[in-house]
């Protein structure tokens, strides 16, 4: 079997799947509130897009859900959705404030960040990403990223004179971050099988990987606990994420390595689906479209 070789630098995060409680408002959400468009309807699902081809958010209705404690078990803290320009975060700020939504804000040095949760609580972060060369590289190939408070009345001068038409064109998912049972099990899983790099280490319960140069296509805490047990399929939460890899090649090792260390791979018509060992779903796949 071939060598285990750091991931395709070209590799992204694609859609994620979301589990809701009530289709209807959460559709009202995203649309009205965040500013995506329906792509379409099919076998119930609703996949949620800014463009008109790429899928960014799929949402399955789950009828009499069952509640849970947000951020109590594995699973989804947040995505990310990455917006093209500074003034494009200050468009999406104004609309939300509008829209009376509850943030949370933070500038991380490489990226101004916005929090929100959907209507069932599932996290999500809006942001944008200041260019590679202002960011601070520390030994061993990690990236500096803080916490720092946002300009929240700067973003909103760089909106002034815009009106909102929805998500700005090109806004793309840059990120997940996940809630996992166990930190170093995680970077075992994400790292030495999959092959992303890490990028930084926030104290002893978060860890940030990429692939190529980025700050990190996935977050990794154990802020919902240690040994937390995953989100129960009947609740809310997130269904999978999307990894997609364009090195065919690559995963056809990825699949014999999974294949090796006992995971279950189903394959369906739009890619590789498995589990991490926190039982959280992923999808691989060499093309963002589907």
């Amino acid at each position: 079997m071939a060598m285990k070789p750091r991931t395709h630098a070209g590799t992204e995060v694609g859609s994620v799947q979301l589990r809701v409680s009530d289709m209807a408002r959460s559709e009202a959400f995203y649309t009205e509130v965040l500013g995506l468009r329906v792509l379409n309807r099919y076998h119930g699902l609703t996949r949620l897009t800014v463009d008109g081809i790429h899928p960014l958010i799929v949402l399955e209705e789950i009828k009499d859900a069952v509640q849970v404690r947000p951020r109590s078990t594995s699973g989804l803290y947040h995505f990310a959705l990455l917006v093209p320009t500074r003034s494009d975060l200050g468009l999406v700020l104004r609309q939300l404030a509008e829209c009376r939504v509850q943030l949370g804000s933070a500038d991380h040095d490489v990226s101004e960040a916005l929090y929100l949760s959907d209507p069932d609580h599932n996290g999500i972060e809006v942001y944008w990403d200041r260019p590679m060369e202002q960011w601070t590289q520390l030994a061993g190939g990690q990236i500096y990223m803080s916490a720092d408070a946002l300009d929240a009345h700067g973003l909103l001068r760089e909106a002034e004179g815009r009106e909102w038409n929805g998500m700005p064109a090109g806004t793309r998912m840059g990120h997940v971050h996940l809630h996992v049972r166990n930190l170093a099990e995680a970077e075992r899983f994400y790292c030495g099988l999959l092959g992303f790099s890490v990028k930084l280490r926030y104290g002893p319960s978060a860890l940030f990987v990429a692939a190529g140069g980025y700050h990190h296509h996935l977050g990794l805490n154990t802020w919902a606990g240690e040994g937390a047990s995953p989100t129960p399929e009947m609740a809310p939460g997130l269904a999978s994420y999307t990894i997609v890899n364009p090195d065919v090649r690559h995963i056809e090792n990825l699949l014999l390595w999974l294949e090796a260390a006992g995971i279950a791979v189903e394959t369906k018509g739009d890619g590789w689906y498995f589990r991490d060992p926190s039982g959280i779903g992923v999808r691989l796949t060499t093309c963002p479209v589907l």
